[in-house]
């Protein structure tokens, strides 16, 4: 099979911006469930009781499925309100070139990402953090601090600030620009506090 291009930033904008337009509730609520019930009968995938199957061929079913689900459905933009399709050997060549390890971090609080495969004894990354919760600015440095000094967490995630200075970081406003860079600053101290300023965010 010959290898398919890399589709850019600009190409993909341009097949948003004449990809089928779609509200986000139709999106939502219709388009992505009436196409995984229609993926799912076509290949018969039934969990059980298995959160994550080891049966060879149900993951299988289940990464033919995706790709399908994937090629009939395509990507939705909600700024746009428009669809960008992708073809098969798009998604394959894509996860061809996917990189195999991630290097999180630096220097001794660096963290090597790999893949795993099914049943890998090798310990998974372990991130820690309120993921996208708000917090309160008066907390949230000690929040992170506390995440960043248990050993067993690798990365840090952050939460939302809920207001700066006072002020809810309302979208498109300063207010949010501020809150953005108030959010990776106290990210920052926390890690420091807890002597591990070279974690990953």
């Amino acid at each position: 099979m010959t290898a398919q291009k890399p589709v850019t930033i600009f190409e993909a904008y341009d097949r948003f911006a004449t990809g089928k337009k779609v509200r986000e509730d139709t999106w939502d609520y219709v388009t992505v469930p009436n196409n995984v019930a229609l993926i799912r009968s076509r290949y018969g995938i039934d969990f059980g009781k298995e959160i994550i199957p080891d049966d060879k061929e149900l993951i299988d079913k289940l990464f033919r499925a995706g790709v399908d689900m994937l090629v009939e459905t395509g990507f939705f933009n909600p700024d746009m309100g428009r669809v960008m399709m992708v073809t098969e050997s798009e998604i394959l060549e894509g996860i061809r070139k996917a990189p195999k390890k991630l290097r999180l971090g630096s220097g001794k609080d660096e963290v090597v990402c790999e893949r795993r495969r099914g049943n890998s004894h090798a310990r998974p990354i372990i991130q820690g953090g309120p993921t996208g919760a708000p917090v309160s600015e008066d907390l949230f440095v000690t929040m992170m601090q506390g995440y960043a000094q248990e050993p067993i967490v690798d990365t840090l995630v952050s939460g939302v600030m809920s207001t700066v200075e006072g002020h809810a970081p309302i979208a498109n406003t300063p207010w949010e620009i501020k809150a953005t860079v108030a959010e990776i600053r106290a990210v920052r101290e926390g890690m420091y506090r807890a002597g591990r300023p070279g974690m990953g965010i």
